[in-house]
Order: C-alpha cells, then sequence, then structure tokens
C-alpha cells in the first residue's frame, strides 16, 4: 500500500479518537435541525452550549493530529514480490476427472460418457479461472508496484529535503483543514536553507451569554478575558500546525508564525503583522503532555518571538529568521 492510502485507512481510526470538545460541536450539529421548532429560551441556551463549545473547541486544536507517517520505513519498504502463477482450481478438476469411476446408476442408465464430459468441461472453465486469477493478481500488483515506487521516491526526495516535494506532501494530504474552517487561512513555504516556514492568519471573535431574563446578548467579550482566549486560540494553532507538519514531513524543525491585523501607527491603517513566531523541534513538542498543558505557557519550551499584554493583546514582533537553522 502507498503512503496515501496508508493514511487513509487509519484516518479513521484517529477520527474517532476526536477530543471532546469536537464529539460536543457534531452533538450540537445534529441539534441544529430542530432549531427553529425551539422555544425562544431555548435557543438562547442552545447558541450559548455552541458558543461556548466553538471557545472549547478553538483552544483545544492541538489535541487532534493526523497520523504520522514514516519516511525512513517507507524508503527501506521491500518492492512488492511479483506473484507466481499457480493451476490450483485446475488440479481439483483434473483429480475429480482423473478419479472419476462410474457407479451402477451410471452404468445402468448410460451416463458415464455424460459425466466425463461435464468433468472435461468444468477441467477447460477452472484453467481458464486459474488464468483469470493470476491476471487479476498481476494487475494488481502492479498497481502496488507503481504506488511503491512513487512511495519511495518520494520519501527519498522527503529525506533529501527537497522543497517541492515538501510542498506536494503537504498538498496532498491537506493537514491543515480543521484549522481552515474554524476561520484562519494559512500559508506554507520552504526557505533557501530547508527549513520550512507555515504561516497563519487568524481573526478575533464575540462571546454570547444568557441574560437573566432568557434573552440572547451578543456582545463584545470583555478585552481581558478575549485576550487570554485568543492567546491561547494562536497558541493552540501553532501547536497543531507544527504537529501536522511533523506526521506529515521527516524534518525535525518548523517555523510557524501567526499574523494579525495591527494598527500601524505611522500610517493609521490596520496591517497584517506577526504577532507569535515560532521556531518549533520534533523531540521538544513530541515530549509535552497535549492533553494537558496550557498552549500560551507552552511556548516557553521553544525559541520565540510574542509579546503580549492581557490588557493589550499581541503586539508586533519579528518573524524568527531561518538563517542558523536546520530542519535535520
Amino acid at each position: 500500500m502507498g503512503w496515501k492510502g496508508t493514511v487513509r485507512s487509519i484516518g479513521a481510526a484517529v477520527r474517532a479518537a476526536e477530543r471532546d470538545a469536537k464529539r460536543r460541536q457534531r452533538e450540537l450539529e445534529r441539534q441544529e435541525a430542530h432549531y427553529a421548532k425551539m422555544q425562544d429560551l431555548e435557543q438562547a441556551a442552545y447558541e450559548v452550549d455552541v458558543y461556548e463549545n466553538h471557545l472549547d473547541v478553538i483552544q483545544s486544536i492541538h489535541k487532534e493530529c493526523s497520523p504520522p507517517i514514516d519516511w525512513n520505513q517507507i524508503f527501506l519498504s521491500e518492492r512488492p514480490q511479483e506473484p507466481q502463477k499457480t493451476n490450483n482450481n485446475e488440479a481439483k478438476a483434473q483429480s475429480l476427472l482423473y478419479s472419476y469411476k462410474p457407479g451402477l446408476i451410471d452404468r445402468l442408465f448410460k451416463r458415464e460418457q455424460k459425466k466425463r464430459q461435464i468433468l472435461s468441461k468444468k477441467l477447460v472453465e477452472a484453467i481458464k479461472s486459474d488464468e483469470l486469477e493470476y491476471s487479476d493478481k498481476i494487475s494488481n500488483w502492479k498497481k502496488k508496484n507503481q504506488e511503491w515506487d512513487e512511495s519511495v521516491t518520494m520519501a527519498a526526495s522527503l529525506l533529501d529535503g527537497k522543497a517541492e516535494t515538501k510542498i506536494e506532501a503537504i498538498n496532498d494530504l491537506q493537514p491543515f483543514s480543521e484549522i481552515a474552517n474554524l476561520g484562519s487561512s494559512l500559508s506554507v513555504t520552504v526557505h533557501d536553507n530547508g527549513i520550512l516556514e507555515a504561516t497563519i492568519n487568524v481573526h478575533a471573535s464575540e462571546i454570547k451569554s444568557l441574560l437573566k431574563s432568557g434573552k440572547l446578548s451578543i456582545k463584545k467579550m470583555p478585552k481581558g478575558k478575549f485576550n487570554e482566549i485568543y492567546q491561547d486560540y494562536v497558541c493552540s494553532c501553532i501547536l497543531r500546525i507544527a504537529n501536522e507538519l511533523f506526521a506529515a514531513l521527516p524534518d525535525n524543525l518548523v517555523l510557524v508564525t501567526a499574523l494579525d491585523e495591527l494598527l500601524n501607527t505611522q500610517t493609521g491603517h490596520l496591517e497584517e503583522s506577526p504577532i507569535l513566531s515560532v521556531a518549533l523541534s520534533r523531540s521538544t513538542l513530541a515530549h509535552l503532555n497535549l492533553e494537558a498543558i496550557d498552549p500560551s505557557d507552552s511556548m516557553s519550551n521553544f525559541k520565540h518571538n510574542m509579546l503580549f499584554k492581557k490588557t493589550q493583546g499581541f503586539h508586533l514582533v519579528e518573524r524568527i529568521s531561518p538563517d542558523g537553522l536546520s530542519y535535520k
């Protein structure tokens, strides 16, 4: 099986182990069909549940990841063996024909010749069946052989650090679909020294809460609370992106930079600017307990640029330079 087939085959098992927040999200999505029939109070409560679940989801993005691909194992794997032709069906049919001995009834009703004709016909059919089975095996072997060639060629290219192959693998695997569905866009580039950098564009949100009257209130989230949640969301995305890259590629270090619109005080305009830039190593990330960490606090485990204040949120920072870093 090629690397794409391997990923597809175990993807279902990974999705089955999705985090609690995602399971709750799916439950709420099922309830959405009955939304129109709810009373006002029920609708308000439902919308709050949806939003609170959304907050859980965006702060726990890092807890899931696509299945990892072992490119070293793929590169060292053996070519599929060509199948050998067998005559099992023929041998069985031939044995029945040669061992046939007419009984009393067959001799009495002169059915011996007809029985031998039937057995001879089955022998011909058995030979054709063996040919067909062998043809199917050869066809399947050729397909597996082609997949093996593609997989080993890609593995060799990735282990050699080829930039175009890294991008090709990411485009094929599409590992960032969940983050994209949450409203953030993402792009990937490879620097001249082979270091891969992912850049994610993030954005703000609103908070929903029930008033005592039961009516739904949509209001801007208190700044301090929003900033903390937003920081966790950004850092959770950073961790997830790095983990997805390590699952898809053999690299041992990647850069991930988050952008947001910040006010340029010189021009008075909002501009896309880096708010967090992190150099993440595979080994360090692998040793973190992602179920228990605080995403924002976990950034201290890596080389990173982040200027954050609870009352003001993120400030402009410099991207970490790939110079002097190694992906191996």
